[in-house]
């Protein structure tokens, strides 16, 4: 899994993607023309949110959910950015409102 590692590449990420909202997290989506065909995926908990341990525990989470809905798409650069639900609620929601978001920018 390529993940997008430059500032200036997630600063670009933020102005020019498309947002899509979930109750536990924030998809920003932008199709990649410069990476290549393949995906790269961002994983973001902010300090606001929580200390470092649910902020670990959140990328995890995320990490997971982007590996079993088939992540990194081609095409396609995306962040996760992590809402102070996503840890409150059982995994398979997360997992089913991440899909449906996919789902409906026609990324899945």
């Amino acid at each position: 899994m390529e993940t997008i590692k430059s500032r200036a590449d997630i600063s670009d990420l933020f102005s020019r993607g498309k947002r899509l909202h979930t109750p536990y997290l924030t998809f920003i989506v932008l199709p990649a023309k410069q990476h290549g065909p393949s995906g790269r995926v961002a994983f973001i908990a902010g300090k606001k949110l929580g200390n470092a341990v649910w902020r670990n525990s959140a990328k995890r989470r995320m990490r997971e959910t982007c590996r079993e809905l088939g992540g990194p798409w081609t095409g396609y650069d995306v962040i996760f950015l992590a809402k102070s639900g996503l840890m409150r609620c059982s995994y398979s929601k997360v997992l089913a409102a991440c899909d449906e978001a996919l789902k409906r920018a026609e990324i899945r």
